[in-house]
């Protein structure tokens, strides 16, 4: 029995066994590898701006703290429930572990349509959650930062309603801030930046020259919408683009200088242009060089990994390619190049641990800093990930995994189990 269900956690704990067989894990460890550490569940009571009172569901869950404190984003939307917190949980400390980050993964997350609060109200519900997660939380033990539907004010928030309980201003707390509040030059971008790297890193390996190349970006957030604008940048013509409200499609390329202009006025893509649209579940079957799903969970199922006609997919989200579908993905690794999650995203894990460290040191860096930095710490996992692929023969998603789980597996096996 356990307290975690539904179809995302039961991906990883798919993802989880593959590897563990690939591995060969004796069956006695597997638990204490895989299942998390601790996992909370709180209710948040807020005044809503019409006089009434919600309650909203928030989960925070540690999936294991054997290297370090544990890491990762808060999210605010209707599909969070306790089984995708813990499988994202787990993700985390597959790719922590993979960058060589001293931190084990962690999830947070709030059941709530943001879109559907006023500031005031949005402002209310940030500062509740992070209130109530007071006693699991600190610079050494869990250190959060955004994710789908925050961003750099909610985690201002969430580190003032922090220092005013410690009675001191606690900018390690969070990851992701505003730079005015501690936060690092480079964050609200590295995500994005580092998966726009690391096609170009995969471009290389298959002596693909970028300029000129098609790009096709599911989901045109922080991630996808720096991912496409670093790849536009590149020479790359992003032909197709989507996100909630809408597609677009213009086989000459989008201009996504003014598309990100757009969707930061508007919010979203919608109302762009009528003559471009198309409709957004054919997105990642069009042909293209480079496919970067970077929404949400599970959009690449068997079905649609058999008809993928992409030379380079890039996972900018999490668990976007679902087990049946690695399958076929692996049949079709001569076709397909595929940059796991767990590394094509790391980006912004590695530069939130740069943020970490210079709040802890009072020290801060140039962009560049953070940048170059960025990119070794990722040139290094991938060169790791090729190398483990060349040498087992096997899938790119199965070397980055089993590196991750090694690393967490030593760690505990050299630490014991205690008492």
């Amino acid at each position: 029995m356990t307290a975690y269900s539904g179809p995302v956690f039961d991906m990883a704990v798919k993802q989880f066994d593959v590897i563990a067989d690939y591995l060969s894990i004796p069956d006695d460890a597997r638990a204490r590898l895989l299942m998390p550490k601790r996992a909370v569940a709180v209710s948040c009571p807020i005044h809503r701006d019409d006089g009434t009172t919600a309650v909203f569901q928030g989960y925070r869950v540690q999936h294991h703290l054997t290297l370090g404190p544990t890491k990762g984003g808060t999210r605010f939307a209707t599909s969070v429930d306790l089984g995708e917190i813990a499988a994202l949980a787990i993700w985390m400390s597959w790719k922590c572990a993979l960058v060589g980050l001293p931190y084990g993964g962690a999830k947070g997350g709030i059941n709530v349509e943001p879109l559907s609060l006023s500031r005031r109200e949005l402002e209310a519900l940030s500062r509740r959650y992070m209130q109530e997660m007071i006693p699991f939380v600190g610079p050494h033990t869990d250190v959060m930062a955004p994710d789908m539907g925050t961003n750099e004010q909610i985690m201002a928030w969430f580190m003032d309603t922090y220092s005013m309980y410690q009675g001191q201003t606690v900018t390690e707390i969070v990851t992701g801030k505003p730079v005015s509040a501690g936060g690092t030059l480079g964050r609200r971008e590295a995500t994005g930046r580092g998966v726009a790297h690391l096609v170009r890193r995969a471009a290389d390996e298959l002596n693909i020259r970028l300029s000129g190349t098609t790009a096709v970006v599911q989901g045109f957030g922080n991630v996808g919408s720096i991912a496409a604008l670093e790849l536009h940048n590149n020479g790359v013509k992003v032909i197709a683009v989507s996100d909630h409200t809408g597609a677009l499609y213009r086989p000459g390329g989008l201009n996504i200088p003014k598309l990100i202009e757009h969707v930061a006025v508007r919010g979203s893509l919608e109302g762009y242009s009528n003559e471009v649209d198309l409709d957004p579940a054919g997105i990642l079957s069009l042909p293209c060089d480079v496919l970067v799903p970077a929404a949400v969970e599970r959009v690449i199922d068997a079905k649609l990994a058999s008809t993928l006609r992409c030379r380079i997919l890039a996972e900018g989200a999490n668990g976007p390619t679902t087990p049946e579908a690695d399958q076929i993905l692996e049949k079709r690794r001569d076709e397909i190049f595929l940059i796991p999650d767990i590394l094509c995203n790391s980006g912004g894990v590695v530069v939130s641990y740069f943020e970490w460290v210079q709040d802890l040191q009072r020290f801060f860096w140039e962009e560049e800093e953070v940048m170059r930095r960025e990119y070794q710490v990722l040139d290094r996992a991938f060169e790791q990930v090729q190398a483990r692929s060349r040498k087992d023969n096997v899938f790119n998603r199965t070397a980055a995994m089993a590196i991750g789980v090694e690393r967490v597996r030593g760690a505990k096996e050299t630490r014991g189990l205690f008492p």
